[in-house]
């Protein structure tokens, strides 16, 4: 298909401006000459049908949340339900100014300060940010409130080490080394979870603290979490859970309550906001009650006399993470989607994702390898080694295209060989698991007929096979 550019014919327009009625001159004088534009830039030229024909088409082309089942494992990609999207567009929020004050921001300061608390309460911790502008962030946020709390303890210098599972999410890492620490890995055990013996072996006196995703990355409950944080605690620690896999326990058992010091949650994953695209995403943090005076500021708070604000009086805190009142649409959508459900409606929501995952787990289990063959909560991890002589899981991902089914996430988990992460959620109906599964069970059948079909496969779809490995090396980030 054409790009807009190709499409482009010199003097074809499809709009019309009214001349300016205001002077330019002056304006264009108060620029500095080397920020003007010394020649219009190089945009193409085409009537309004043909653009909208155009950008139609695309859209057309791509495939979301809307269209149809997204089983991408540990994204959480549920339903968008059309409510939080009414809401987000009431013109008091969607017309409000950052910048309006607070005597006149009232409704906004009242959703934040509620949002907080749900999510707070949700979680059994002490206090929380609403700042992080995604999970990643929040990860961020997390390393350096504890940073901040060695400082102040005055063992900055000694702590160094932040310890993490294998089974980790890459941006655990990556947050805690761009925060200063260093990183060390623990192994697990046969059974896909923490090797406590290892674990301890790991733990002395230079520990600043433990990130962990609690149920796992491979969809499994850390039963010996309790221990887990304890180790740390006594060492002089600090517990982080990588709230990714929240959608799993919401409304079952809160990380507060399992020894954890600092959480993030995704409301662009558990509480359904839009997620993708480039964003904007949500990771709010909520931390115990000696980690709450380094929060970043502002913190929004509920006055004596029932008003709402925003407090900046925080010396200990370790500054603003985002501009005004953070992913403010993001935060109507996930107040919304939890006021529609309500307490028992988010427990519902965990039972239905532990469900859907069990049911996909049992019937794909003769299919494909599972090396981890226990009840798992939200996710399920199956290892294609050896389901199709002479192909991997790459090319049955891409065969799955031609059934018109996004495909799951595959080769992480690191330590599942050919892995197969596959998160239903709760926002898929039994008949769209069934026709998933069976879709699966169609393209190993096929693969062992002819293993062509997969090694060549997308066929049907408007892009065919990439080369994955070019698009790596060579990276061409603009045209």
């Amino acid at each position: 298909m054409s790009t807009i550019f190709e499409k482009s014919v010199p003097g074809r327009i499809g709009y019309r401006l009214p001349e300016a009625d205001v002077p330019t001159e002056p304006i264009e004088s108060l620029i500095p000459d080397a920020l003007l534009r010394k020649e219009a830039p190089n945009l193409p030229e085409s009537s309004q049908i043909e653009v909208v024909r155009h950008y139609t088409k695309l859209s057309k082309m791509n495939y979301g949340v809307e269209d149809g089942f997204y089983p991408l494992g540990s994204c959480t990609m549920k339903y968008n339900p059309k409510i939080n999207e009414d809401m987000a567009r009431l013109a008091g929020f969607a017309d409000a100014h950052a910048w309006q004050g607070e005597e006149l921001s009232q409704g906004s300061l009242h959703l934040m300060y509620d949002l907080g608390e749900m999510l707070r309460q949700t979680a059994g911790m002490d206090a929380i940010t609403l700042q992080p502008a995604a999970g990643s962030q929040g990860e961020m946020v997390g390393m350096m409130l504890i940073r901040k709390a060695l400082e102040k303890r005055g063992e900055l210098g000694k702590r160094t080490k932040i310890i993490l599972p294998d089974s980790a999410h890459g941006t655990n890492p990556a947050s805690a080394m761009i925060c200063g620490f260093e990183v060390m890995e623990t192994k697990s055990n046969k059974n896909g979870k923490v090797d406590l013996e290892a674990f301890r072996a790991n733990v002395d006196d230079t520990v600043a603290g433990f990130m962990l995703t609690n149920p796992n990355t491979l969809g499994l409950f850390e039963e010996d979490i309790l221990e887990i944080t304890q180790i740390i605690h006594d060492a002089g620690g600090y517990c982080y859970m990588d709230g990714a896999n929240l959608n799993a326990i919401l409304g079952h058992a809160r990380p507060g309550d399992m020894g954890f010091d600092i959480v993030h949650y995704n409301l662009h994953k558990t509480f359904s906001t839009p997620h993708g695209g480039g964003g904007p995403g949500s990771g709010p943090v909520s931390v115990v009650a000696e980690l709450a005076p380094y929060l970043p500021v502002p913190v929004a708070v509920k006055h004596d006399d029932g008003t709402y604000g925003l407090d900046f009086d925080r010396p200990d805190s370790i500054g603003k993470m985002q501009a005004f009142h953070g992913s403010f649409g993001m935060l109507i959508r996930a107040y919304t989607y939890i006021r529609m459900l309500g307490s028992d409606g988010l427990k519902s929501v965990s039972d239905h994702a532990v469900l859907h995952a069990n049911y996909i787990k049992e019937r794909l289990k003769d299919t494909f390898n599972l090396p981890y063959d226990e009840t798992c909560m939200h996710e399920v991890v199956f290892s294609g080694r050896g389901a199709v002589e002479g192909a991997h899981m790459t090319d049955i991902a891409k065969r799955l295209l031609d059934y018109g089914i996004h495909p799951s996430s595959i080769y992480f988990p690191l330590i599942v060989p050919e892995a197969m992460m596959i998160e239903p959620t709760e926002t898929v109906s039994k008949e769209e698991l069934d026709e998933f599964i069976d879709a699966l069970k169609a393209i190993v059948k096929e693969g062992k007929q002819d293993v062509n079909v997969l090694l060549e496969a997308p066929h049907t779809t408007p892009v065919r096979r990439l080369d994955d490995v070019k698009a790596a090396k060579e990276l061409i980030l603009r045209a």
